[in-house]
């Protein structure tokens, strides 16, 4: 049986890497994202290019009643669903102190970040329990050094990281015995856009010490990551924390 994906935040960095990986490995991938552009019709086209199935859908996973139809739209284009990677999140809407944190921001967070992973993921289990046991299946979760180490700029982004590493600790416990590998991914430092405009900063500090591997991680180094989770090469494991930092959360001294 073909192995089938769901990618969100597919769009670019992290979610791209993670879904280029999958078609590269012979997942067939749909790629989701909060709207439709060029950008993510372009990650589709690629996939298409290694010879596999894709599609790229427009959805909010902040709104849990677009879930049913987010995962009907991908099983339309590559049929039953094997892999849910929960790749979409947001940020703050500004960093500053902890103290000025506003609810919107933090509402903001906690509804895409925690909430709309926990049901997103629901709704899959579901739907993979249902089609019965027809080979691996798998949920990986990408989420945030941030889900540990506290960065007080943007406290109520930690918070619902902290709150999605849960969920894989969840769903792990109540899933790995029918068969389905529940994982998470907490990147570190990743060159991306997101991180650009901070870079120059982390790469002064990384050099002194910060990390154990004094570089920046890639898109493509995570993808590869979630490939392996993805593809079941981790066998008799069940709910791992992946940390690709570089050694940035290692205990040193």
């Amino acid at each position: 049986m073909t192995q089938a994906a769901l990618v969100t935040g597919g769009r670019r960095g992290i979610g791209k890497a993670i879904a280029l990986a999958l078609a590269e490995q012979g997942f067939d991938v749909a790629v989701a994202d909060v709207v439709q552009s060029d950008e993510l019709s372009a990650v589709a086209a690629e996939i298409r290019s290694l010879g596999r199935k894709s599609a790229a859908i427009t959805a909010d996973i902040g709104d849990i009643a677009a879930h049913d139809r987010l995962l009907d739209e991908a099983e339309a284009a590559l049929g039953p669903l094997t892999t849910l990677i929960n790749n979409a999140g947001v940020s703050v809407l500004s960093r500053g102190d902890l103290l000025d944190v506003t609810a919107e921001s933090y509402d903001r967070c906690l509804a895409i970040n925690t909430r709309g992973t926990f049901f997103l993921t629901q709704a899959f289990a579901r739907r993979v329990l249902a089609n019965g046991k027809t080979g691996h299946r798998s949920i990986v979760t990408v989420t945030s050094a941030n889900a540990v180490a506290p960065s007080i700029a943007r406290g109520e982004y930690c918070v619902s990281k902290a709150g999605a590493s849960m969920i894989t600790k969840l769903f792990a416990a109540r899933l790995s015995n029918d068969g389905i590998g529940v994982y998470e991914i907490q990147p570190g430092f990743i060159e991306t856009d997101m991180t650009a405009p901070s870079k120059a900063k982390y790469d002064a500090l990384i050099e002194g010490g910060l990390t154990v591997i004094k570089r920046f991680g890639t898109p493509g180094e995570v993808g590869r990551i979630a490939a392996t989770l993805a593809a079941g090469l981790l066998p008799y494991t069940s709910g791992q924390i992946i940390q690709a930092d570089g050694g940035l959360l290692s205990v040193r001294y």
